[in-house]
């Protein structure tokens, strides 16, 4: 086949269409990663937009590269070939950059809300890229307000956020119940604890709560400043994602 028979069987206006379609997946991708973005995600507005892109583009070719395979006919399209092949292939590739997403600190998992976000933009690029812009248009919609919306909703783990806790305490055999009442009043989870002496004056404690999503970091970080007792202390939350 040569070079020519591309514009036989694929016009010019057919591929103004596919570049259409590219576009178009760049859009949604960007409205997904937007969301990711807003959140300090790993993967954010870039990374949805090439994923989209490139799923949109491999749906191309898999549907129309083989037009040399096609039916004496001249029609566009593979007859010969099997054009999910390469979407299916799409589908099974993007699942490894998902997984370099996904993340376990501790007794938390985190990265799996990006991760299914990506899985479902490569989804929506292939839609687009098929030229089924309704429900490629549509999953966007869906996908962007799941995210949005259920952001604000917590189940079960998702209300609880592994917070680290870092200070010094003037040595005082009082201060470790009344830590304990603070830790309870919170209701929170104690997940680990390391108290050292320090130069004989004080203590260092070095803790990992479980703590509510409700309870602001401004609460526990009043919490230390008020205590005379406390010399340093950091406070580093961990946003789910």
């Amino acid at each position: 086949m040569h070079y020519n028979d591309f514009f036989t069987q694929i016009s010019i206006m057919q591929y103004v269409e596919f570049g259409v379609r590219i576009l178009v997946a760049c859009v949604c991708g960007s409205a997904i990663g937007y969301e990711r973005s807003r959140r300090s995600k790993s993967a954010g507005l870039r990374t949805h937009i090439i994923v989209c892109c490139a799923a949109a583009l491999m749906m191309i070719v898999s549907k129309y590269a083989f037009v040399d395979l096609a039916g004496g006919n001249g029609s566009l399209g593979t007859r010969v070939a099997d054009p999910a092949r390469i979407a299916a292939q799409v589908i099974s590739g993007i699942s490894f950059l998902g997984a370099g997403i996904i993340v376990k600190h501790g007794s938390t998992v985190k990265g799996l809300t990006t991760a299914a976000g990506i899985w479902a933009t490569a989804g929506i690029g292939l839609a687009i890229g098929a030229g089924m812009y309704v429900i490629g248009l549509f999953s966007v919609l869906v996908v962007f307000l799941i995210q949005l919306i259920m952001h604000k909703i917590k189940f079960g783990t998702e209300g609880w956020v592994d917070t680290s806790l870092d200070f010094n305490v003037k040595m005082d055999k009082d201060y470790n119940g009344k830590f304990m009442q603070q830790i309870s009043k919170w209701s929170a989870k104690l997940e680990e604890i390391e108290i050292t002496e320090e130069d004989g004056r004080t203590y260092h404690y070095r803790v990992i709560v479980k703590i509510s999503s409700d309870i602001p970091t401004e609460e526990i970080i009043h919490f230390l400043s008020d205590d005379e007792r406390v010399s340093r202390f950091s406070v580093l939350p961990d946003i789910p994602y």
